[in-house]
Parts: structure tokens; C-alpha cells; sequence
């Protein structure tokens, strides 16, 4: 049975400027189902850091500093002096324990420079080219696959087949070779650790602690003896040539694996989700690369791939006139910041403090972008190579995940129609879902 969607609360600001009560407006397909989505994943965190979204800055107990402006967290982000990802409440409570201390998630200073411009080549955009294409020869791999299945009439469920891609690529990260078996054990493994993560908890506990451990041995493994081994045509090879340690290139491997993942197994099935919701579908897949490009980027804004980034307070200072005191923890609620211009819409000028913010600023902007970007052009183009003949993907059922750490659809089916036939009966009723009572 399709799980109920949840109904749009009065909004403060929906009441006009002369005081009268406010009344909820009626909330589009693409609205419901991504708070769905949401409050799968995060059924405390997500409406907690929602309800203070027209506040700036708060203080929200059990949480943190709550920041929901573009421009504050930009400039908290900025503000290195001030604030770090090293520190109570801060990204190394969460990931030190597990991948130990020398990933650019939980670095500062010279030492997250250097390893950072060591693993700049790894990120160019032929090595990434190359990465995301390892298991596909034209002919076999996931995406051709999705691409002849697809064409031949056939539904999908695009999220297995995005999590089978982004399976592939760790395979590729880790040294394995991306085998049915490998990919899902991959996936698991990395799933396994990243569902224990809660917004609402500053760290893990001692035995989620010993539990990721084991699992992140068992996965990266194979990484370790492609290291040890030097060889160049592996990712853990390549970083022994450039003068990475051990340590660091295990480290990196598993962050990498950790946070890349399910970024990517999130978004392109939202993305689809959010074009079919909105009649953006065929020009999403059109042959037009700046269009595709500022529909992607508006995907991102919207789905905002990293919900919220979490800093530590290092001396006295305030944010947004709230005091803050050292060991504070400042949770930027990018969700929030990057929400607030309104739904999907890639004809919209872009605000310069909005953009790119759910890949964070500075020197932690995220430094595998470009492997994300090339994994989403490849499913992208696999879905327009298979949508021909004046045929366009359409969405069928779908269902929202829960226990993740980055929101996402648990299945979401696909199949192409043609263009001017109209949505079928299940496309339909998924796209007009009756809203459940607020509670």
C-alpha cells in the first residue's frame, strides 16, 4: 500500500500583510512527495529543523545552533577562525572513531590542504570520466542495460538500478571488480554505516562504533591490497603514486565510499521524480547541455543533497546576533537555506549565496563534485538514449526510504510512453496523492 503523503501545515508566511489567518495552500506532487522523502529518512530531525525555517538563526535544544539563511551559513562556512569540523558536536565526532583521523571530513588547516591537492588528480574530469564508465563497454554494465530495458518497453525501478551504478563506481574505488555480488555487498556495507547516523545524536554510540568498524574493514580490504600492490589501474594504487599513505588512502577510500554513495543514489531518482512531477522530462533529456545543466543544478537545490552540515564552535563569537561559545554546535540547516526561494524551477535566477551551498564553501567545498556530476550525466544520458521515437520516461510507483542517512526513494518505477498519450492511471494517482491530516 503507497504511504500516505503528509499535508502542508499553515505557513505564517502565507497570512497577509493586513493579519488575516492564514490559510494553506494546496501543495504540488513535487512538494508532497519530497517531503515524504524527507520525513522517511528523518522523522525527528526533518520536521525539528522545518519548523524553524523562517528564523535565520535559533537554538534548538538536543540540536544546536540552528542556522537557515543562505548568507549566515555561507559565511559560517567561511569563517575559519570561528568554526570547524574538528570539535564537540562538529563531523569528527561522527566520522573520526570510524575512518580515523586523516580524512578531509574531519581535517582543518595545512594538513586538510595537502591531502586535498593529493587527491585533486584522482577528481579531473577524464579520471572521473573513467571511473564511472569502468564496468561499461557499450554493450553490458548497468546502464546500457537500464537503456535496453527501457527502450524495449520494460518498467524499472530506477533506484535499484542507480544504486546498481553507484555500487559499480565503489567497486572501481575499492579495487573490486564490480561483479552483481560485489556491487550489492558494496552498497550494504556502505548503507550499513551510514543508516546508524542521526542529526539529533552527536556521535555514534560505542557499539555502532565497533559494528562500522568491522563492516568499513571488510569493504575497503580489497583497497588495502590494491595499495600495497602499487597498481595504477586501481584508485588505491593511483594514490600511492601520488605520495598519499596508507593511512591516508584508506581513509580517503572510506570517506569517499561513505558520503558518495548515497548522494548519488539519492538525487538521479529525485531528479526523475521532480522533472515527471513538474513537466520537465523531455527537456530534461533533451540534447542540450546548458539546459540539462541548469535543471540538475535546480535538482540539487531542491533535493539539497546534504540536508544539514554540522560545525564546532572554536572561540566566542555569535552567529546571526545569536551568542555562541566555544564547544557550541552549529548546525547549518541547508535544507532550510536552500529551500527558501521556492519549488523547482531551472528558469529562476539563481541567488548567489544559494548557489552550490549543499556542496558546502571554501576550502571543504566538496571535492568529489565532478564524480558526482559525471555518475548523474551518465544515467541521464542512458534514460535520453532510450527515450526515441517522441517516447519520454514516465513515473509509475514509488516508494520513499527509510533508516538513510541522505533522504531517497526506496523504488521508483519507470517506463516510457509517448509524449502526447497522457499519463497512465498509476502515473496519475502517484502524481495527485491525497494528503494525510496533520497531526
Amino acid at each position: 500500500m503507497r504511504a500516505a503523503l503528509p499535508a502542508r501545515r499553515a505557513d505564517p508566511a502565507d497570512a497577509s500583510a493586513s493579519g488575516r489567518k492564514s490559510v494553506p495552500r494546496a501543495a504540488s506532487p513535487e512538494v508532497l512527495w519530497e517531503e515524504q522523502v524527507q520525513r522517511a529518512a528523518h522523522p525527528v530531525a526533518y520536521p525539528a529543523l522545518r519548523s524553524v525555517r523562517n528564523r535565520p538563526v535559533v537554538r534548538v535544544p538536543r540540536i544546536g545552533v540552528v542556522v537557515s539563511d543562505a548568507g549566515i551559513a555561507r559565511e559560517v562556512l567561511l569563517d575559519l577562525d570561528h568554526f570547524s569540523k574538528v570539535g564537540p558536536g562538529a563531523p569528527s565526532d561522527l566520522w573520526t572513531p570510524v575512518l580515523g583521523p586523516s580524512v578531509l571530513l574531519n581535517m582543518e588547516g595545512a594538513e586538510h590542504a595537502a591531502l586535498r591537492r593529493a587527491l585533486g588528480p584522482l577528481f579531473a574530469p577524464r579520471a572521473v570520466r573513467e571511473l564511472v564508465a569502468a564496468d561499461d563497454d557499450g554493450r553490458t554494465g548497468v546502464l546500457p542495460e537500464l537503456t535496453r530495458r527501457l527502450a524495449a518497453g520494460e518498467t524499472v525501478d530506477l533506484a535499484t538500478a542507480v544504486a546498481a551504478q553507484a555500487g559499480a563506481v565503489i567497486c572501481g574505488m575499492v579495487g573490486l571488480p564490480p561483479t552483481d555480488d560485489a556491487v550489492r555487498s558494496a552498497m550494504t556495507a556502505a548503507q550499513t554505516i551510514t543508516g546508524m547516523v542521526r542529526l539529533h545524536r552527536h556521535g555514534l554510540t560505542g557499539s555502532q562504533v565497533v559494528r562500522a568498524r568491522s563492516v568499513l574493514d571488510r569493504l575497503t580490504a580489497p583497497a588495502r591490497a590494491a595499495y600495497r600492490a602499487g597498481d595504477p589501474a586501481t584508485v588505491p594504487g593511483r594514490m600511492r603514486d601520488l605520495g598519499l599513505s596508507e593511512r591516508e588512502a584508506m581513509g580517503a577510500v572510506g570517506a569517499f565510499v561513505l558520503t558518495g554513495t548515497e548522494t548519488i543514489q539519492s538525487f538521479v531518482p529525485r531528479l526523475v521524480a521532480i522533472a515527471h512531477d513538474t513537466g520537465w522530462t523531455r527537456r530534461l533529456l533533451a540534447d542540450d547541455a546548458p539546459l540539462r545543466r541548469r535543471a540538475v543544478e535546480e535538482g540539487l537545490r531542491v533535493t539539497v543533497p546534504t540536508p544539514a552540515m554540522l560545525r564546532s564552535v572554536r572561540t566566542d563569537t555569535s552567529v546571526g546576533g545569536v551568542p555562541v561559545t566555544a564547544g557550541d554546535r552549529v548546525v547549518i540547516a541547508t535544507v532550510n537555506c536552500c529551500r527558501a526561494p521556492g519549488g523547482f524551477d531551472p528558469d529562476r535566477p539563481v541567488d548567489p549565496a544559494v548557489r552550490h551551498l549543499w556542496f558546502g564553501a571554501g576550502p571543504h567545498f566538496c571535492l568529489g563534485m565532478p564524480l558526482a556530476m559525471a555518475q548523474v550525466d551518465a544515467v541521464l544520458d542512458a534514460l535520453a538514449a532510450a527515450a526515441t521515437d517522441g517516447r519520454v520516461p514516465v513515473v509509475g510507483r514509488r516508494r520513499a526510504a527509510r533508516g538513510v542517512l541522505v533522504p531517497a526513494y526506496r523504488s521508483l518505477e519507470l517506463r516510457l510512453r509517448d509524449a502526447d498519450s497522457g499519463p497512465t492511471p498509476v502515473a496519475r494517482a502517484q502524481a495527485l496523492p491525497r494528503p494525510r491530516a496533520a497531526s
